[in-house]
């Protein structure tokens, strides 16, 4: 039987910053929520995956270093591999991530903010 995730449920279960939680894994691909706040996050790539952030909450700048795009509650963008990034949230965001299992956090860059291991969150 198919398993119902509930979002909002998921981020009460954590308050940690820039710690991004498995609650989902499909044909290789992680699901993942995660609070972010603060100009934290470096100038990386991705050379061989895509990354899709969806806000569930909040507004962000995704920034590559030709344009940046604000999303908003609701909205998602795809950052293609290679291409350099950031993300800068406006204030206290909450994000869903679609992402390849096994993707460097923040690329080969180095930062506070980079995880090596990610926690699952029972759901």
């Amino acid at each position: 039987m198919a398993k119902v995730v509930n979002i909002e449920e998921c981020f009460t279960k954590f308050d940690d910053l820039f710690s991004p939680k498995i609650v989902g894994e499909l044909n290789g691909q992680h699901v993942k929520v995660v609070r972010v706040e603060g100009d934290k996050v470096p100038w990386h790539t991705h050379d061989t995956e895509d990354e899709m952030f969806f806000v569930v909450e909040g507004e962000m700048d995704v920034q590559d270093r030709d344009d940046i795009v604000t999303l908003h509650a609701g909205e998602f963008c795809i950052v293609p591999h290679g291409k350099e990034h950031r993300v800068v949230p406006r204030g206290h965001v909450k994000l869903i991530l679609f992402e390849p299992a096994g993707i460097a956090h923040t690329g080969k860059v180095r930062s506070e903010i980079t995880k090596d291991d990610y926690d699952r969150l029972d759901v």
